[in-house]
């Protein structure tokens, strides 16, 4: 019998018993780990002393740029804490549109549209512009292309980690519209797509190209001048703040505000992040955004050279051995998650390193000698 069945006359006691027990067995279970603190220096609430995190994804360390939160600050004291309910009734404010002409501007794109988090414009973007069409998706992309990509219904195909060879098949295969997607920078190994090869296929079969930017840090190829790309992103990463937007054409951004279910079926982000990562993506596109980048490609380069992002996977196998290597870690002060399946594929769970700016390079320099005294 498998783990997730019961007999079928079990109670709801029973099934949530069943449940818990399979995912203890299988070296899977998780729990909370409350932090004290702004990052990347943190007190463990339920523990002694004080960690470095190697686990956040705020790759610039813009959440704490006092800028940041100054701007945040302001907007909470003039519109409050939150916008009061989906955009389209009472909850659209002038933050919102100021925020994706920047965002348009900086992806090189005619409009943007935000959303409260980053996992909603995903579904926005495969369930709106993927119905009726074969979605040709990478198989390592993030879970939220996955479960968007299910709830438009659509022709789905999965492609190898980056064949565009195989990808192309799919797409020439399709007897409709077909739509390519995949991350730009893959969130659990670190490494880009083959932009420029995906989006020449794409342009020679009149295919969409669906880029996920959540994790795009550092400069990557541009995709070929002759694709139809619709770039998605997130603000809570590298800008520090909270939501996603989708910058396409005028004409499609229309399309999502009145067609996208988990656009308009939900609060509009909170005025306070609207203002938090209009302020963060100044910076980022300033000369300090520059030496941040600078910063963090030095971090990176410590740890592993010319990697493409400051995600730095360390393989180790089992679950088991994965969790050892993180709690082996923590005892020194350096937190770094033990990431297992589902998440990554069973047989490679792993130390997953994500680097910021904010990180002292002593710590960093810390970091590389106890993972090479652990290996």
């Amino acid at each position: 019998m498998p783990d997730w069945e019961v007999e079928a006359d079990a109670g709801w006691d029973d099934w949530v018993a069943s449940q818990t027990e399979a995912i203890r067995r299988a070296g899977r279970w998780r729990k909370l780990r409350p932090l004290e603190g702004g990052g990347p220096r943190f007190d463990l609430q339920y523990g002694s002393g004080s960690v470095v995190s190697f686990a956040s994804n705020d790759y610039l360390g813009l959440s704490q740029h006092p800028d940041v939160n100054a701007a945040a600050a302001r907007a909470l004291e003039r519109y409050g804490s939150g916008s009061g309910s989906s955009r389209l009734i009472v909850g659209d404010r002038p933050l919102h549109h100021e925020l994706e002409r920047a965002l348009a501007e900086w992806r090189g794109a005619e409009a943007a549209l935000v959303f409260p988090t980053g996992y909603q414009a995903n579904l926005a973007a495969m369930t709106t512009f993927g119905a009726g069409a074969r979605i040709v998706s990478d198989e390592l992309n993030h879970a939220s292309l996955i479960d968007g990509a299910r709830l438009a219904k659509a022709d789905v195909a999965v492609y190898r980690h980056g064949d565009v060879e195989q990808a192309g098949w799919l797409v020439s295969s399709a007897e409709g519209r077909a739509l390519v997607v995949s991350d730009t920078v893959f969130s659990m190994d670190g490494d880009a797509a083959p932009v420029g090869p995906l989006s020449e296929m794409c342009a020679r079969h009149g295919a969409l190209l669906v880029l996920d930017d959540a994790h795009l840090v550092f400069p990557t190829e541009e995709p070929d001048p002759d694709a139809e790309v619709v770039r998605i992103g997130t603000l809570s990463k590298a800008l520090g703040s909270m939501g996603g937007y989708i910058a396409a054409r005028g004409e499609w951004i229309e399309l999502l505000i009145n067609r996208a279910r988990s656009f308009i079926f939900t609060t509009g982000l909170a005025p306070s992040c609207a203002a938090a990562a209009s302020e963060a993506l100044r910076i980022c596109r300033s000369d300090e955004g520059s030496l941040l980048r600078k910063r963090l490609r030095e971090h990176v380069d410590t740890m592993r050279p010319d990697n493409p992002s400051p995600i730095v996977p360390l393989v180790v196998g089992s679950e088991e051995a994965a969790l050892e290597a993180s709690e082996r870690l923590l005892s020194q002060g350096l937190l770094v998650p033990a990431i297992r399946p589902p998440t990554v594929p069973v047989g490679t769970s792993r130390l997953r390193v994500s680097l910021s700016a904010a990180h002292d390079p002593a710590d960093v320099a810390r970091l590389c000698h106890a993972l090479t005294e652990f290996r």
